[in-house]
């Protein structure tokens, strides 16, 4: 058959039943992606928040108080509410009980009726239904109208009709359902991830309580693992949570609540002795780390009313140059939530709020109380002024900094480090760095390299702790100037010093390669605090990776195996010897990058075909933030007490 005959066949045989039509949450199943954002860990976590939003809908309307979350031994997920139930008589249009609409409809709830809920949260309506259709088993039971109401559903589908069960006295909801093992490629729920966002909820409905139950795991006494997360303040609370590890620079939080055109906002704000600026953004309990217009009126509202004040009594008068917004923000944590009707968001991941109108409400808020702040306080008012003055020198001297570093670049041609062993390939999506511990390692990685695609570039030592330095001795910094200028992208703008030119960044992966040791720990996380604070957009983007060397080489004559676990190499052990020992075993630890020559590095963990390489993400940006902050800050105790906690995680190296 001639390529045309096929061609015509072809056309011929595209007819209506080509067309496939995804009924009920056929679409849903079959391109979960679209709808939970991927199929792993965070998509998996995605289904609890789902159906824990319809709970927090409930108890935002007034009707709910209490919440609870139950991880089952099979990783099946339970959430039980004291809400009103989900409505089950008989739903005209649709000709079945509400409570089947609501399970195995996309886009069907109360939440579109603007009677019933004045604000909802959630992934913008698809809900419950989403969960249903991901899951293998899910069952429903609604206590309403001195009733226990159930139904099961299998892969989205009804598989009986809703029937009574019992009586109850009580009045809620609970969903129990099993993800399923087809459409996920992980199916085991992490306690912290989920215990990180049933905090912050706590905090951001305050009077709550919300509670988080892991039957897999069991207490001291035998009881399975509990937390129980409530906040009489919210967001006052939350910032003291966030805060514990910095400085105070004003004794109390600044906190307002207000409503303008039916739109709630509630803000609270502290000054510390840090360098950084850590804003918090929520619409409806979503946190909009892209920021948008609740974000935007914040930021000019607070900076008009504190450059306002500040040249009224006189402050400002010796400054021989501008403060700038980014002055009035150094050293800020602040907190931001509303409660938007309808909300518009933009951004690929819908975490930017679009609606215009709220932008004006928010600054005359922050306006008002601000005001009233200043005038009643201000001895904390001098100190806050005090501290954007000083971050506005600091600015300046960074300025001259960063003018320095890009001259330095011009004049040198290429700009780039003189340590740095490039790749020949431009193509940015195809090119790798390697930001490799020590002159030593970095030796060994250009040897076992893959020159075409893989740059590598060493670093001296430990690099500056970003979490404590002015911004100008940043910049002054020999190996963060090396990092910025490698990657190709600018150290910022006057307007905003954290913004990256994406465009030019020449290498689409970019891998902290240290030594498994805790000397190499710690530049990681030195590292990964200079990325997080000051270039948060490459990981952001899923640029950033974290390479995984072996811990051991285990030989017994001419067979030798590596290891990446403890796990590993007594499994290993056991399957070389008989009886357990280790006679005739040669175990080699490896403490550091340089012990291997470069084939053995280049094989391990830098072949891409071989190599287990990490990527960095950030599932919670406040939780980030706190940790960060703990691990890298000056506050000692709160690090001892994470240590402590975390210390049987520890591997100690003698």
């Amino acid at each position: 058959m001639s390529d045309e005959e096929k061609s015509l066949l072809a056309v011929e045989t595209y007819t209506a039943d080509n067309i496939q039509v995804l009924e009920g949450l056929e679409a849903v199943r079959k391109r979960p992606a679209m709808y939970i954002g991927d199929i792993s860990i965070k998509g998996l976590h995605h289904l609890v928040y789902e159906v824990v939003d319809n709970s927090i809908d409930e108890a935002m309307a007034g009707y709910c108080n209490e919440i609870s979350v139950t991880i089952h031994q099979n990783n099946a997920v339970s959430v039980r509410d004291n809400g009103r139930g989900i409505p089950v008589d008989w739903h005209e249009k649709e000709q079945r009980s509400a409570l089947e609409v609501v399970m195995t409809v996309l886009h069907a709830g109360g939440k579109f009726d603007k009677g019933s809920y004045k604000v909802s949260g959630g992934l913008h309506g698809v809900g419950v239904s989403c969960v249903n259709g991901l899951s293998s088993t899910l069952e429903v039971k609604v206590y309403r109208d001195g009733k226990i109401y159930f139904q099961r559903y299998h892969e989205g589908k009804p598989v009986e009709a809703v029937k009574v069960i019992g009586e109850s006295v009580s009045t809620g909801t609970e969903v129990y359902f099993e993800p399923d093992g087809t459409i996920f490629t992980t199916l085991v729920y992490d306690f912290e991830i989920l215990a990180s966002r049933m905090r912050e909820l706590a905090y951001l409905n305050k009077g709550i309580r919300i509670s988080l139950t892991d039957e897999r795991n069991f207490q001291d006494d035998g009881s399975p693992v509990y937390a129980e997360y409530y906040s009489e303040n919210g967001l006052v609370d939350f910032i003291t949570y966030l805060d514990e590890t910095r400085e105070k620079l004003i004794p109390d939080p600044i906190y307002l609540e207000g409503e303008r055109n039916n739109t709630p906002v509630e803000l609270v704000m502290q000054y510390n002795t840090s360098f950084s600026e850590n804003l918090h953004a929520y619409v409806n309990n979503i946190n909009t780390h892209e920021g948008g217009t609740h974000l935007a009126g914040f930021r000019r509202g607070l900076t008009r009313t504190l450059k306002a004040y500040a040249e009224k009594t006189g402050m400002l008068k010796g400054l021989k140059f501008d403060i700038s917004g980014d002055d009035f923000r150094e050293g800020l944590t602040a907190i931001i939530s509303v409660k938007v009707a309808e909300p518009q968001f933009e951004g690929q991941t819908k975490t930017k709020l679009g609606n215009s109108e709220v932008m004006g409400i928010v600054d005359t808020l922050v306006s008002e109380v601000l005001n009233i702040y200043l005038e009643e306080h201000p001895k904390e008012a001098r100190t806050i002024v005090n501290k954007v003055i000083l971050a506005a020198t600091a600015r300046h001297a960074a300025r001259k900094a960063r003018e320095l570093v890009q001259r330095k670049n011009v004049l040198s041609g290429s700009g780039l480090p003189g340590k740095l062993a490039d790749c020949s390939e431009r193509d940015a999506a195809l090119a790798e760095i390697y930001l490799v511990e020590g002159d030593s390692a970095g030796g060994t990685a250009k040897q076992g390299r893959d020159r075409k695609f893989q740059a590598i570039l060493p670093l001296r030592g430990k690099i500056l702790n970003v979490e404590k330095a002015m911004q100008h001795r940043i910049f002054d910094s020999e190996e963060i100037k090396n990092i910025f200028t490698a990657l190709g992208v600018h150290i910022g703008t006057e307007d905003d010093t954290k913004a990256l030119n994406l465009d030019r960044l020449r290498y689409h992966k970019i891998v902290i390669m240290t030594d498994a040791d805790v000397d190499g720990s710690h530049i990681a996380t030195l590292i990964l605090t200079f990325f997080f604070r000051y270039m948060r957009d490459l990981i952001e983007n899923g640029y950033v990776y974290i390479a995984t060397p072996p811990l051991y080489l285990i030989k017994k004559g001419s067979t030798e195996r590596y290891c990446w676990t403890e796990e590993e190499r007594t499994a290993i052990v056991n399957e070389f010897s008989k009886d357990g020992s280790e006679r005739g075993i040669h175990i080699q630890r490896y403490k550091g990058l340089g012990e291997m020559n470069a084939e053995q590095l280049w094989s391990t963990t830098m072949d891409p075909a071989r190599r287990t390489l990490r990527r960095v993400t950030i599932d919670n940006g406040t939780e980030a933030d706190r940790i960060f902050s703990m691990l890298m800050g000056d506050e000692v105790p709160p690090r001892r007490e994470f240590i402590e906690k975390n210390a049987k995680y520890a591997r100690i190296d003698v």
